[in-house]
């Protein structure tokens, strides 16, 4: 990979950097937050005859995560298109 600037670079890599902070912050609030901290409130909802907070517990966040690495796939490609870094 090589740019053609350094400017250029910088812009690539705080993109990057943005898009993978904003992933690992979705994960976060899934696992983390619908997993642990708001299971009882979540608890109160039902999917399939079960509780919402045990399903994310138990699916909703493996789901998730297998979303988000195509989201990151897909976002990638695009900046590295953008920037005119991509594979052929």
């Amino acid at each position: 990979m090589s740019f053609e600037d350094r400017t250029l670079a910088k812009a690539y890599w705080r993109e990057n950097i943005r898009l993978l902070l904003s992933l690992l912050l979705i994960w976060f609030i899934v696992s983390f937050g619908f997993g642990i901290l708001w299971v009882e409130e979540l608890n109160s909802i039902r999917l399939g005859g079960f509780k919402l907070g045990f399903w994310f517990s138990q699916q909703g966040a493996i789901y998730s995560f297998v979303v988000l690495i195509f989201v990151y796939v897909v976002k990638m490609n695009r900046l590295d298109r953008k920037y005119n870094v991509h594979e052929d």
